[in-house]
């Protein structure tokens, strides 16, 4: 089952990838040109510029989600938080990123409901990261602009009659990871997201949950002749998910074609995306855009970073996933299952202040001590993974302990036990959820490869199956697999194929 899911993934990430690339075919004589702002909340446990507790991190409905400062009560003042500094700065790194030496916060001023100081705190002119880049596949890299520290608003619902407004979020921190428009088909994009996603959540930065609200997308597009300068670009606000990202983008490409080909203009403006009725719609145009009065903020200093805390936060922070790539491959590993186990990764669970639970390539890195990486990787992805999915068990649900595979796995190398009897050991051990030692297991299962009762389990087989014998005694080798089919179940998977054919020929040729 396992298997079968993941090539067909693969197949789909293949296709997906020869469309994306390919936007000639779809756009006959147009180009397209796509940017993204990502806005993604950092998982720290306290608040960016207070000592209010982030939502998630709440065990009741205590009021200790809500500091003073976070909404704007008089005389309540900013004290950075350096946590979320140290996972803006493991962020820049994963993303290769330049940390500058000194960068401000400033003011952006309008006025909503879910902003009660009438301001966001933001690093509009002197964002703390520029530069850097991000590889969505092998020979297509997302160049990054700048990334910047911001405080979060608080949250809107909008009802027919009333809109409601939860602060609990007011002032977490942000990261807004700002793209160049290096993105050519909203496929391009969506695997820019994802692969973002994947990054941060491997470094312990953010969870990178779009159904929870902590990544959220701006989307730039525009569209132009070949060869000509960039169109007139529009935006798209508060994009959620990366189905109705998809959704928008091809729905604005289409308006702006239709546009252009009529022999009309667009029009720079910024617009939200419906996804009852799958339609784009005009939020404000550029005239109408807010003026928003940027200015230092006075109660802040800059933020100071020296080449010393970019280096204690390197040598603290997990490996980002092109280096783990780099790692296995190294090792002789195939692209394959060095994906699966990236994959896998990709939906780690991310706690607070920048921890990491161990994932698959943690595990895999602890069973390889001492092991033949290729082989133990070949149990993981080929045996242990679609034992899980049949038992629908997550990753992080694995019952199977890394000291359990590796004595496992010893046990088959050392030919105490064989692969088959492996499988079984290993299916029992998820089944049952046991933490016994796997020698135990195996006693109780009655499947030490005990080579003296070989010639006794063959004798039995062929008195067992007498025209099958008569068969190979004549010639016929068909028949011989048949007999060692049977001594592998009265032995229960516990003798050698190779050993119980050398057998079978052995007392058949002599009888």
């Amino acid at each position: 089952m396992f298997h079968v899911r993941h090539a067909t993934l693969l197949l789909n990430n293949r296709l997906t990838r020869a469309y994306a690339t390919s936007p000639e075919l779809r756009w006959p004589g147009w180009a397209v040109v796509i940017g993204i702002e990502t806005h993604v909340q950092i998982k720290s446990r306290q608040k960016l510029f207070s000592n209010g507790t982030h939502p998630s991190a709440q065990l009741n409905d205590s009021t200790s989600v809500l500091a003073p400062f976070d909404v704007a009560l008089p005389g309540a003042l900013p004290v950075l938080n350096r946590v979320c500094v140290q996972l803006g700065i493991r962020a820049a790194i994963a993303l290769r990123a330049n940390c500058q030496r000194w960068s401000s916060f400033d003011r952006k001023h309008y006025f909503y409901p879910d902003l009660p100081a009438g301001f966001q705190i933001t690093q509009h002119y002197h964002p703390f990261a520029k530069g850097g880049s991000l590889a969505i596949w092998p020979d297509k890299v997302i160049r990054i602009e700048q990334i910047q520290l911001e405080q979060d608003t608080a949250k809107t619902t909008h009802l027919p009659r009333e809109t409601l407004v939860d602060y609990g979020r007011a002032g977490v921190g942000l990261l807004e990871i700002v793209s160049r428009p290096d993105m050519r088909s909203p496929e391009e994009a969506t695997a820019y997201v994802k692969t973002l996603q994947h990054v941060l959540r491997s470094v312990g930065v953010s969870d990178g949950n779009m159904e929870d609200g902590s990544l959220r997308c701006d989307v730039n597009v525009s569209v132009n002749r070949p060869g000509e300068q960039f169109g007139t670009r529009c935006e798209i606000k508060n994009l959620n998910s990366l189905k109705n990202m998809t959704l928008a983008l091809n729905c604005e490409i289409k308006r702006h074609l239709d546009l252009l080909e009529r022999g009309e203009s667009v029009v720079q403006e910024t617009r939200g995306f419906n996804e009852d009725t799958v339609e784009t719609f005009t939020l404000r145009r550029k005239e109408d855009a807010p003026d928003y009065r940027y200015m230092p903020d006075p109660n802040i200093p800059p933020l100071i970073i020296t080449e010393s805390d970019v280096r204690a936060v390197r040598e603290a922070m997990p490996q980002v996933p092109e280096e783990i790539r780099e790692r296995l491959v190294q090792q002789g590993l195939p692209d394959r299952d060095i994906n699966v186990l990236l994959s896998i990764d990709s939906g780690a669970t991310v706690g607070f202040d920048g921890h990491v639970s161990d994932g698959a390539v943690t595990y895999f890195t602890e069973v390889s001590k001492g092991r033949s990486p290729r082989v133990v990787l070949n149990w993981i992805v080929h045996e242990l993974l679609g034992q899980l999915v049949f038992h629908k068990l997550s990753f992080a649900e694995n019952p199977l302990s890394a000291a359990q595979l590796g004595e496992l796995i010893d046990l088959v190398t050392a030919e105490t036990i064989t692969t088959r009897a492996g499988k079984d050991v290993l299916r029992q051990i998820i089944r049952s959820r046991t933490e016994l030692r796997v020698k135990d297991i195996v006693r109780e299962m009655g499947l030490l490869l005990d080579t003296s009762s070989l010639e006794e389990y063959c004798a039995a087989a062929i008195a067992a199956l007498p025209s099958e014998a008569d068969a190979v005694r004549g010639g016929n080798p068909k028949p011989l697999n048949k007999l060692i089919g049977y001594v592998m179940r009265q032995s229960k998977g516990a003798m050698r194929p190779d050993k119980t054919s050398e057998c079978l020929q052995k007392l058949l040729a002599s009888g």
